[in-house]
């Protein structure tokens, strides 16, 4: 667990999701923070947990592929499942792996956006 956790819009952490149920994500796993600086009060922050890439999340508008580099901290094609967007606590937050570009960003909110059902 850690306590003096610092996420920024962008980046990408391993969170710790467990205990879930049902179909929620398990496990520990990279997670891209989608906060937005100033929202909100209290120790949490809003996440869209990340997973690995598989060929028939290219007809899911809300899954968002991301490529392993450098910046990011990926070890694999992986993808953002911005349809189990949540908030979550400080306390969940283990490690900063590194941070997605802002088109990235924009993609993963567009996602949430569509699933929501808002269209500007």
């Amino acid at each position: 667990m850690t306590t003096d956790a610092n996420p920024a819009r962008g980046d990408v952490w391993a969170v710790r999701f467990d205990p879930s149920e049902g179909d929620e994500i398990r496990k520990v796993r990279p997670a891209v923070v989608m906060t937005t600086r100033g929202a909100g009060r209290m120790r949490l922050q809003i996440v869209v947990p990340i997973t690995g890439w598989q060929p028939q999340f290219e007809r899911y508008f809300w899954m968002v592929r991301l490529d392993p580099t450098p910046e990011n901290g990926l070890d694999k094609p992986s993808a953002a499942d911005s349809f189990q967007v949540k908030s979550i606590s400080l306390n969940r937050f283990q490690e900063r792996w590194g941070s997605l570009t802002d088109d990235q960003v924009k993609e993963i909110a567009a996602g949430i956006a569509l699933c929501v059902g808002y269209s500007p």
